[in-house]
């Protein structure tokens, strides 16, 4: 399903100028969003996200129409994944961000299995660095290149995901969500600075984590300091928490470990509450 210009359409396919810059040179950003039974889990989150990436590029996103856009599509399905991107917009050629940004915002839905929340996954080590000084590391942009050749690199190597360092050698993110591991009664995660996007899940685990017994900490992990912990754990919008069953060779119990498995259950509560309408129930 594709929303545009406050339309719904069951294709996919529609004009576009191919001299936009979101096109031509990635000057835009994105964000994906899980609906439930038509409602958008943790909405405003998400939209802030966008608006804000947006303004960090320097072009302006109405968050009124980016919600009619989010819940337009959550009430084509039961379970899907929501895409919603917003570009500069076309402009003379060249760099130079044109003065007066015309932005252009859509929005697409496809499903998404119930299968792939909280599932066990594998992850690849890749030499691919992530740009830790620049601005873009912390946004949703459409310069996603690094990310699809080392998925192809954790793929030829029989895992699911890639997990990225820095430039200065520190764990950073893997290919599609945050890194967290679990140190006794300490939950880790890299802090942004060292290139980490702020993810919307991140930020409900790290508000959570104390219910489930643990105390976060955002710092910066050298590789073997996270091979070397108790549990290893991936979040994102879709998977929401992905235990980590190996990096590399190195192999973790971290769908049995029970502070994670307190985890999961109060994000899967949140997710719940988060899609539940006023009298407290889902749509």
């Amino acid at each position: 399903m594709l929303w545009l210009d406050g339309r719904l359409s069951a294709e996919t396919v529609a004009p576009f100028d191919l001299t936009d810059r979101g096109l031509s040179l990635g000057d835009a950003v994105f964000d994906t969003a899980l609906a439930l039974d038509g409602r958008v889990a943790f909405e405003d989150a998400h939209i802030d996200r966008l608006v804000a990436g947006a303004a960090t590029l320097g072009f302006p996103v109405d968050p009124h129409r980016v919600r009619i856009a989010m819940r337009a599509l959550a009430g084509t399905g039961q379970r899907l994944a929501i895409r919603t991107t917003a570009t500069r917009g076309t402009g003379p050629r060249g760099l130079k961000p044109p003065g007066e940004p015309r932005p252009v915002l859509y929005a697409t839905a496809a499903p998404s299995s119930a299968a792939l929340a909280f599932v066990p996954l594998s992850l690849w080590v890749t030499e691919i660095a992530r740009n830790e000084t620049s601005p873009v590391s912390r946004l949703k942009t459409p310069a996603y290149l690094d990310a699809v050749l080392a998925a192809r690199e954790a793929s030829d190597a029989g895992c699911e995901e890639a997990l990225f360092r820095n430039t200065r050698g520190r764990v950073a993110c893997a290919g599609t969500g945050n890194l967290f591991g679990i140190f006794g009664d300490r939950l880790v995660t890299p802090p942004l600075s060292d290139g980490v996007l702020p993810g919307i899940v991140r930020a409900e685990v790290l508000a959570l984590a104390g219910a489930a017994g643990l105390h976060p900490e955002e710092r910066s992990l050298a590789l073997p300091e996270l091979l070397a912990g108790e549990a290893v754990f991936l979040t994102n919008s879709l998977r929401l928490i992905a235990p980590v069953r190996a990096i590399g060779e190195t192999r973790f119990g971290s769908a049995e470990h029970p502070a994670l498995a307190r985890l999961s259950a109060a994000l899967g509560e949140r997710v719940a509450a988060s899609c539940a309408g006023p009298d407290g129930r889902a749509a």
